[in-house]
């Protein structure tokens, strides 16, 4: 079996890959572990300064497993005190770009949703495909986050729309918001992303460091990481509560399949 996640180097560039392409790199409990190793020996890593983080395959990132069975979870699936503490288990893996000292730049072609585009914000610089797709849908299931950090990065007007209806938006739209850095033609990501990382490493590894470290703790002291707990903390209850459309959703999900379900779902927003 492949490794879920694989770390190279391309000179002084550190390279981070998602490796689950026939599950559009979907986030499971043993990816996002393997995820976490890879971005340590990345950040560890004495010959490179920058660090890319792709996925492989057709898609960045499609955001969490919801297929995946967990008789573990299931059996407190409505207990909110130890779905708050899971979902703070989550919000330290997505975290884990913002907290190595080497700023690392996420190479986004095709599906960035839920925790997949939480993640790319999560990394310093953004450079997307033409044909990337960025959103999060989860609303839509009666879930939402669980790192709320839209807000700090496209403002809030923009991130209630895009938070409340569940909305996805391409890259042109992501680029104007300020969700991303740069948009290129598909065919040309990886040569661009590797060209950005090579221009950011000619730049001292102190210097870097330095200031990614000024800019996370300035942040910090506004509220940001203080904010985006405090919403964790608020979000269990919901992914423990009973709703009518979640309720709705799962059942769907056992008659018709997940597939057949979330196209229903979305469907609905066609209209």
């Amino acid at each position: 079996m492949d490794p879920l996640a694989l770390y190279g180097a391309e000179g002084n560039v550190g390279v981070v890959t998602m490796n689950r392409p026939d599950k559009l790199n979907a986030i499971s409990p043993e990816l996002k572990d393997a995820l976490v190793d890879a971005f340590r020996t990345a950040d560890a890593d004495a010959a490179t300064s920058v660090v890319i983080l792709r996925g492989n395959g057709r898609s960045f990132c499609a955001g969490y497993d919801v297929a995946r069975k967990s008789p573990e979870r299931d059996a407190w699936r409505h207990d909110a005190i130890r779905y708050t503490q899971h979902l703070h288990g989550i919000l330290a893996f997505e975290f884990a770009p913002w907290d190595m000292k080497k700023p690392v730049i996420a190479e986004v072609q095709g599906h960035a949703l839920g925790g997949g585009c939480e993640l790319a914000m999560m990394c310093d610089l953004t450079i997307a495909a033409d044909d990337a797709q960025f959103g999060e849908p989860e609303i839509r299931f009666s879930t939402a986050g669980p790192a709320l950090v839209m807000p700090w990065f496209i403002g809030l007007k923009k991130a209630r729309e895009l938070l409340y209806f569940g909305d996805t938006i391409g890259a042109p739209e992501a680029l104007a918001l300020g969700m991303v850095n740069r948009v290129v033609p598909r065919a040309e990501l990886p040569a661009q992303a590797l060209k950005l990382a090579q221009r950011l490493a000619l730049i001292a590894p102190e210097a870097l460091t330095t200031v990614k470290l000024a800019l996370n703790r300035g942040a910090e002291a506004a509220g940001f990481r203080a904010a985006i707990n405090a919403g964790v903390d608020i979000l269990g209850p919901l992914y423990a509560a009973r709703t009518e459309a979640g309720t709705k959703f799962r059942a769907a999900v056992e008659a018709q399949g997940l597939g057949a379900a979330l196209k229903a779902r979305m469907d609905e927003f066609k209209r």
